[in-house]
């Protein structure tokens, strides 16, 4: 009777051991930086999300603005002719427009100055697919 028991007890561990196996080993690659829309590979978790970083939707510590935005490769026109620092540059100026005014000249500042940086280079940037300051204004980040 107690060779039962412990077989089917062996198999119940087994069992589940088997199960939380793939779950565990998905939550470790599930935390791998490229996995993450919002952290993206050469950046360090944190840089490259506007106000709200870490999902609190606090900005200036005012709740109930969302995630806030996110400023990375796929949504700055010129990411990858900016160096490092430049893109932290541009995510600090973009994170501390107060204004839609503000954020247009901050925005087509750095537009230009990726047009003559691609220029240089040779290269043709893509047209922007939606305009940061338009849906920070829609989120009501800005006013």
């Amino acid at each position: 009777m107690k060779t039962i028991q412990l077989k089917a007890m062996t198999a119940v561990v087994l069992l589940g051991a088997a199960l939380a196996a793939p779950v565990l080993a998905q939550g470790s690659a599930g935390s791998a930086a490229g996995s993450d829309p919002a952290v993206q590979t050469p950046t360090p978790r944190g840089q490259g999300m506007g106000p709200g970083a870490g999902g609190r939707g606090m900005r200036g510590g005012q709740a109930g603005q969302g995630r806030g935005m996110m400023f990375n490769q796929n949504n700055t026109r010129g990411w990858g002719l900016m160096t490092p620092q430049e893109r932290t540059e541009h995510q600090a100026k973009m994170r501390g427009v107060k204004t839609y005014d503000e954020c247009k000249t901050v925005q087509a500042e750095q537009h230009a100055a990726m047009e003559a940086r691609a220029k240089e280079k040779g290269v043709t940037l893509p047209i922007a697919r939606q305009n940061a300051c338009d849906r920070m204004k829609a989120r009501g980040i800005i006013q």
